[in-house]
Parts: structure tokens; C-alpha cells; sequence
């Protein structure tokens, strides 16, 4: 721009409109000294805003040069040692481990229904009263018919020592007596089946009657739940099956009770897998009569190993590399170092080798960086990276 300006300044000095030569003739000696005065004046600034421009403007590209890319700024957290555990995670429903659907084994008219949905019963208690009268009254009939037989059958026998009777109409009296005689059983068997009976002991889950109505033989009248016990079903791979086994600790958590967790064991394990899905049956159980109620939605971890004291990094520093990688810091760079692993718990990732306890592994901003790249360890959550300023530049 100062090069314009002096180039300017010539030309218009040097060059005059038509006539002008004859104005510089009539110019008086000291007009044309103070004209040729102007004219050195706006040569020198001219020339002195060319040379400061041009220092002004290598100095710009000599620092922009010199200061080199911006760092990426990065959050780390530090290897440390804590417990973890190896796990199996799955999810199943709740199962009472015994349920039974109360049918009528007779037919007949409700006059009592005794017990109410979720009400607590016994094996062998009273659930239902039905009409017997029927029942009874063949009952009476066969025993009555029962008696004759046997009377019958005692005056044969005394006829027999005699010589009075045959043998041949003995035996006829005696197996025309048992027939009777379990007759006279069936009758009785009947009119106990008036009385409806739970099968289990448990809760009453549903009860599908009322006082008054007509019953139907082998008709669902209630459903007993079993609750004192649950069970859940997980269907596991084989890979797991040399690692879980009856008796270990199951802990359960139910979508139901957010902020809960229950405790329980490996029941039993089936020991065949099935061939079509490559499963096995693993049953947990738990202890009912509380808060948990069969048909919940269980969430399942099974600890099968625990280690107390290993180096864990968060799961978040590992990269999406074939191989087991993180970035960690040395000198201010990043530096991308191959881990091997070992258990995996939830966040955190256990370190075999490659990293050690205060080792910083960078946990944001690694998708900015490469091998190499200058980095800036900004503040994260809990303050972990003001810990490891210091370390960032071993």
C-alpha cells in the first residue's frame, strides 16, 4: 500500500494537465523550490511506510510459524487398583417354585366359599362347601346293601361248618361282599369331594367362583401360588458353563422395586446343553413371602471370580482397535499403549499388563488425538485430572 502511495505522489508531480508548462514558466524561483521540497517530503514517507510495512509483516509470519497447532485438550483419569469381579448378567421373570390349579372333582351347587384371593392357606384346608346331599344318599344305599353282604356272608360261613352249604355259593357271598364294600367306598369318596381341599400350601392367586353358583366336575375353581420360594430361569450360554455351579451367590434386581436388590443362589444347573440353541438351563432361587411376587421381571448378576486388589482403568479409555489399546500422556503428548485385559465389571476394565497403578489414561477427547498429538489435560469430574497434571508430562 506505501508502494501505491509513492508511485501516486510521482505521477502527479511529474505529470500536468494540458498547459501545465507554461504555468511552470510563469512560476516564480521560489515556488518551483518549494514545489520540489513537497516532492522529496512524500517520497520519504513514502518509502519509510514501504520498509515498515514489509519488517511488520515477516515479524506477523515469523511468530505464527514459531507457535506451532493448538494442543487438544483432553480428560484423563488415573489406573488404580479396586475390586472386581467376574460376572455372568442376564434377565428372566419370577416363578413360584410350586402352583396348582384347585379344581372340583364332583359337581354340585357352592354353599360356602371359605377363602379369599390372597388369603394364605394350608395343604388339606377347606376352600369350597358343595352340595352332597346326592352323594350322601348313595352312600347310605351302599352301605346299607354292604351290611346285607355281610350278614349274609356270616350266616354261610356257620352253614358251611355244617355241611349245609357249598363251598362254590360261600365264595359268591364273599366276592358279592367285596364288591359291595368298595362300593360303599366310592360312595364316601364322593361325598368327600364336597369339600374342595387346597393341594399346596401358598396364597390364593385367583378365585373364579361365588356362593351359589352350580360347580361342574374337574372345573378350575381357584389358583394357588406357592410364593415362600421364587425361582428364576436363565438360559446361558456354554462358554459359562464350566464357570457357574450350584451354590453361588445370585444378586437380583426387579424393575418393579427400583433401589432394591435381593439376594440369592444357584439352585440347580441342568447338565446337558441343548444342542439347538447352544444353552443351558441355569434355575436361581430366591426367598419370597416379602416384597418380590412371582411373575416380576428380574435382572440377574452371578459373581463366579472376585479379584480384591487389581488395576482397573474406566471402560471408556479403551479404543475401538482390534487390539486392546488406550492413550495415555508422556511429555505432554498422547501416546497410544497396548493393555492386555482382564475381567470386565460394569465401567471399569481390569489391566494385566501395560499400564500400571497412576498411569493416566485419557477418558474424553481421545477421538481428537493421534500417536503423538500435543494434548492439554483439562479438569473432569471429582478433580481426577488436576491429580495427574503433573504426571502428564513424565
Amino acid at each position: 500500500m506505501a508502494h501505491g502511495a509513492l508511485v501516486a505522489a510521482v505521477i502527479y508531480l511529474t505529470t500536468t494537465p494540458k498547459g501545465s508548462a507554461h504555468m511552470l514558466a510563469t512560476v516564480s524561483p521560489r515556488g518551483r523550490v518549494l514545489r520540489a521540497g513537497a516532492f522529496l517530503i512524500a517520497s520519504t514517507l513514502a518509502l519509510a511506510a514501504c520498509h515498515k510495512g514489509g519488517d511488520g509483516d515477516a515479524m506477523a509470519q515469523g511468530k505464527d510459524k514459531d507457535k506451532g497447532p493448538d494442543a487438544i485438550p483432553v480428560e484423563v483419569m488415573a489406573a488404580a487398583k479396586r475390586p472386581i469381579a467376574a460376572s455372568y448378567t442376564g434377565t428372566a421373570p419370577l416363578e413360584a417354585r410350586g402352583e396348582s390349579q384347585v379344581v372340583a372333582k364332583t359337581s354340585g351347587v357352592a354353599l360356602q366359599v371359605l377363602v379369599e384371593e390372597g388369603q394364605v392357606v394350608h395343604a388339606g384346608q377347606v376352600l369350597v362347601r358343595l352340595d352332597a346331599a346326592r352323594a350322601e344318599l348313595q352312600a347310605a344305599q351302599s352301605a346299607a346293601q354292604m351290611r346285607k353282604l355281610e350278614a349274609n356272608y356270616q350266616r354261610s360261613v356257620t352253614l358251611a361248618d355244617q355241611k349245609l352249604m357249598s363251598a362254590n355259593d360261600i365264595d359268591q357271598i364273599k366276592y358279592d361282599l367285596e364288591n359291595a364294600r368298595a362300593a360303599n367306598r366310592l360312595a364316601n369318596l364322593e361325598v368327600s369331594y364336597a369339600n374342595v381341599v387346597a393341594p399346596i400350601s401358598g396364597v390364593i392367586a385367583e378365585r373364579k367362583i361365588k356362593t351359589g353358583n352350580f360347580v361342574q366336575i374337574n372345573t378350575p375353581i381357584f389358583r394357588i401360588v406357592d410364593n415362600s420360594r421364587l425361582e428364576a430361569t436363565l438360559n446361558v450360554p456354554e462358554r459359562e458353563v464350566a464357570t457357574l455351579a450350584p451354590g453361588l451367590k445370585v444378586d437380583l434386581a426387579v424393575d418393579a422395586l427400583p433401589g432394591k436388590k435381593f439376594e440369592g443362589t444357584i439352585d440347580r444347573v441342568s447338565p446337558v446343553v441343548d444342542s439347538g440353541s447352544g444353552t443351558f438351563r441355569v434355575v436361581c432361587a430366591f426367598a419370597g413371602g416379602g416384597s418380590l411376587q412371582p411373575g416380576m421381571f428380574g435382572r440377574i448378576r452371578i459373581d463366579y471370580d472376585q479379584r480384591a486388589d487389581a488395576v482397573v482403568i474406566p471402560r471408556v479409555a479403551l479404543l475401538d482397535d482390534e487390539e486392546p489399546a488406550v492413550f495415555t500422556i508422556r511429555g505432554g503428548k498422547a501416546a497410544r499403549q497396548p493393555v492386555k485385559l482382564g475381567y470386565v465389571d460394569g465401567e471399569w476394565a481390569e489391566v494385566r499388563s501395560g499400564l500400571k497403578v497412576g498411569d493416566p489414561v485419557v477418558t474424553a477427547g481421545k477421538v481428537a488425538i493421534r500417536d503423538g498429538t500435543e494434548v492439554q489435560v483439562i479438569d473432569s469430574a471429582g478433580g481426577a485430572a488436576r491429580a495427574l497434571t503433573a504426571a502428564a508430562g513424565r
